[in-house]
């Protein structure tokens, strides 16, 4: 395969596929969100393919990230390919970058690696990063916070690791995990040492025009084994009062955030804790939209609204502070975003949950999961929802 490479694949026969070239650039030091909005310019009327990591958010607010950080992910990579393939079915269209026989075939092909099974399964151990007697100490103690009032709801996670990884071992990964989860922003995407395998359900933020769309989601349930288990869960779910107000919380983050840069009356909540069924699970989305003020530019957003509350708590700046103290990774790419850049400013992000990430030259892969926590949590129950949240995705790795 090509040296950089992605793929963001909506499921539904549609997706963008970016390959050829050597325009990235990786933003580390510094003023990190003026670098990435320097890039954007500098590559105007361009697709753009990006990564932001959730540390981020130490270039955005005065914070820091100190924990252990297993895979070295940047806090931001940018990259304007060559050649972007628009996928619809069968049809390519070449959207930058010559439009001809040649680059529709390299376009099939990469497609063709990424969807074809080789027949190899893999063994890989992982273990996990924080024990369980640790996790459910610093649940209680984050319940403390929020019996204080210092904050309302906490995203707490932990990191699976293995070590000593070999590159032929995560040759299946991104089919495994996207014939998991068949999820709506699916992303494939390998930048210099990097090799990611994301089967995100959640959108971040989306741009048309001046108008701006967050969908945040808080609320799951399992899938049913027939369709009247199916609708008695969705039902359960709509109804749970812990997860509508996990969800109701972070709607309310996002509104405030928007609200930043928004035009004055126009931030609105378009959709409420709605339940949507995904392959493995049942999820409750809200919609949050905007109308953003004229010269709003993409660095603006970032500043206003990242990282996105789902992967946070509220107050969201507390929130941060507190996992930093109680988490046992650096997050990195994870609860991060991948996405694109449409030539005309355009953009849609995801959030990267549901992934793995590989750092070849490490030999380390990282996949991390956690769940929201609240007065109403039950410490050893969020302990268990978290395993069987990422078994699927281990397994994934394997085959």
């Amino acid at each position: 395969m090509d040296s950089n490479i992605c793929f963001l694949n909506s499921n539904d026969g549609t997706g963008l596929l970016g390959f050829g070239g050597q325009n990235l650039q990786t933003f580390n030091t510094g003023d990190v969100t003026s670098k990435i909005q320097s890039f954007i310019d500098s590559n105007h009327s361009k697709y753009i393919f990006l990564c932001l990591s959730y540390d981020l958010k130490n270039h955005i607010e005065n914070l820091y990230s100190q924990n252990t950080d297993r895979i070295k992910f940047p806090a931001a990579m940018l990259w304007s390919p060559d050649c972007v393939a628009k996928i619809n079915g069968d049809h390519i269209e070449i959207v930058q970058g010559p439009s001809n026989e040649v680059n529709k075939k390299k376009a099939r092909e990469l497609l063709k690696g990424l969807k074809q099974q080789n027949g190899e399964t893999n063994n890989i151990n992982f273990r996990k990063g924080i024990k369980k007697e640790s996790y459910i100490n610093s649940v209680i103690t984050l319940q403390n916070h929020i019996q204080r009032g210092d904050i309302y709801e906490v995203n707490f996670c932990q990191e699976y690791i293995a070590e000593k990884v070999d590159l032929e071992d995560v040759k299946n990964t991104y089919l495994n995990i996207n014939n998991i989860t068949d999820a709506p922003f699916s992303s494939y995407l390998k930048f210099n040492e990097f090799e990611v395998f994301c089967g995100s359900p959640e959108r971040y933020i989306k741009k048309k025009g001046l108008n701006l769309i967050a969908q945040p989601i808080k609320g799951t349930a399992k899938r049913g084994l027939s369709i009247s288990d199916d609708n008695l869960l969705q039902e359960k779910l709509k109804n749970d009062p812990k997860e509508r107000a996990e969800n109701i919380m972070i709607v309310d983050l996002m509104r405030n955030d928007l609200s930043k840069i928004a035009q004055k009356g126009s931030v609105k909540v378009d959709e409420l804790c709605k339940v949507y069924t995904f392959k493995t699970v049942h999820q409750m989305i809200s919609t949050v939209s905007c109308k953003m003020k004229s010269g709003t530019n993409f660095n603006d957003i970032l500043k206003a609204t990242f990282p996105m509350g789902s992967m946070t708590g509220a107050p969201k700046i507390r929130a941060m502070e507190l996992i930093e103290k109680h988490e046992s990774f650096k997050r990195g790419l994870y609860s991060g975003s991948i996405g694109y850049i449409a030539p005309n400013g355009d953009f849609d992000l995801n959030v990267v949950i549901r992934t793995m990430v590989y750092n070849k030259k490490l030999k380390n892969l990282s996949c991390a999961v956690g769940s929201a926590i609240t007065i109403n949590s039950i410490p050893e129950n969020e302990y268990e929802e978290c395993a069987v949240k990422i078994q699927k995705l281990l397994d994934g790795v394997s085959g």
